[in-house]
């Protein structure tokens, strides 16, 4: 194969050469190592450096912040950068988990009860479509509004395992041979999951709505209250009843695959949910006059809608006990869950003296990723420059 040189050289001498003509003489420059090329430019002289303009982590803000966006350097979030830090060692793809076991169980007419089919496709039904929903409103929406650096690099991270997770659900679907058309419009034609989209879609649209900005109370507080539905609520409650379902399959030795992805996207949401409510909580903490008694009443009346729209989810998931669990007992679950957000942001518990009856979740969330808990097999992961390519 010829190189460029050598194809450039034999067009040239294939080419008709022309009677040689003199040429007008072009000034020589100095090719002297120590001779300006232009002297002109070079002797302008550089404006003086504003070290001034630099910018100071002292006057970086959540929001409605005046310095450069751009600029990720010096921290003020540190919380934040260790967020992404965090969640860049706990990286993890689909495919990578097996599903031959979760597809032989499926297609066994006797592997799973009818009540089990029913719960796996309603979960799937939910999930599939609102990892996107949150996609959309970090992507559209929160971030344009965000003007802390290191905030916003974790939303990117943060939007990419959103991604990923509706790539999980994605696979599990395909891979057990579900119609698709059905799963993934679950949301429009199932009553109990398109209740809980039509909860938080509102807030997805203000956020998202090109014309709207921060800068006023009544805009910052519109901010603040999408930022604690989708942390608090969606994130941090309606996740709660499917992965519950899931993993206890899993416990039960069935779905392994589904459920080995749910305990990494249970992991990733929960940092989600926690990163979620340190902004929350910085915003209001720079932005006292937003967090009124008005206002703390509104989150709390949101707090009961939510609690109540995923009882609802659980009672039409689960018609009957299966797995051990009935819906009754998910009342329970997610009022302690709600407690506990409402007291992460600062509001009384809403529903005193209620307990974990689920305390083996806690377990699933803290486990580390390194490990796969059904299998107990050791997953090595590398970085790119430690990848061999041969």
């Amino acid at each position: 194969m010829l190189s460029w040189d050598e194809e450039t050289a034999s067009r040239a001498s294939a080419q008709p050469r022309p009677h040689l003509q003199a040429v007008p003489s072009v000034p020589q420059f100095s090719t002297h190592a120590d001779a300006p090329l232009n002297p002109g430019i070079l002797a302008r002289s550089e404006p003086p450096v504003d070290t001034a303009q630099r910018v100071q982590a002292a006057d970086k803000r959540i929001i409605n912040g005046q310095t450069d966006v751009n600029q990720l350097v010096p921290f003020k979030y540190k919380w934040a950068w260790d967020k992404y830090l965090a969640g860049c060692a706990n990286h993890w793809m689909p495919q990578e988990i097996n599903m031959q076991r979760d597809i032989e169980l499926w297609k066994n007419p006797n592997g799973l009860t009818e009540d089990e089919r029913r719960l796996v496709k309603r979960n799937l039904g939910f999930f599939v479509t609102a990892d996107s929903l949150a996609a959309n409103n970090i992507v559209l929406g929160t971030y344009r509004h965000i003007t802390a650096p290191e905030c916003r690099q974790y939303l990117l991270r943060q939007a990419f395992e959103e991604a990923i997770h509706t790539h999980a659900y994605q696979y599990i679907v395909e891979s057990l041979g579900l119609e698709e058309s059905e799963i993934f419009n679950a949301y429009n034609e199932v009553k109990s999951i398109r209740d809980k989209d039509q909860f938080l879609i509102p807030f997805i649209d203000t956020l998202t709505d090109p014309a709207f900005t921060t800068g006023t109370t009544e805009n910052d507080q519109k901010l603040l209250k999408s930022l604690i539905v989708f942390a608090c609520l969606m994130e941090g409650l309606f996740f709660y009843v499917g992965f519950t379902q899931i993993l206890a399959l899993g416990r039960q030795n069935k779905m392994m695959g589904a459920a080995e992805q749910y305990q990494y996207i249970l992991r990733d949401e929960s940092m989600h949910c926690n990163f979620g409510i340190d902004l929350i909580n910085t915003i209001k903490l720079e932005n006292p006059h937003l967090w009124t008694a008005a206002f703390k009443e509104e989150i709390k009346a949101l707090f009961l809608e939510a609690v109540e729209l995923e009882y609802r989810y659980a009672e039409d998931t689960m018609p009957r006990g299966v797995l051990g669990l009935n819906a009754p007992m998910f009342k329970g679950y997610l009022r302690f869950i709600a407690n506990r957000r409402a007291q992460q942001i600062g509001l009384e518990a809403l529903f005193p003296q209620e307990e974990n009856p689920f305390p083996w979740m806690s377990e699933m969330i803290d486990l580390k990723k390194e490990r796969n808990f059904f299998e107990t097999r050791v997953i090595e992961y590398q970085t790119g420059g430690a990848l061999n390519w041969e």
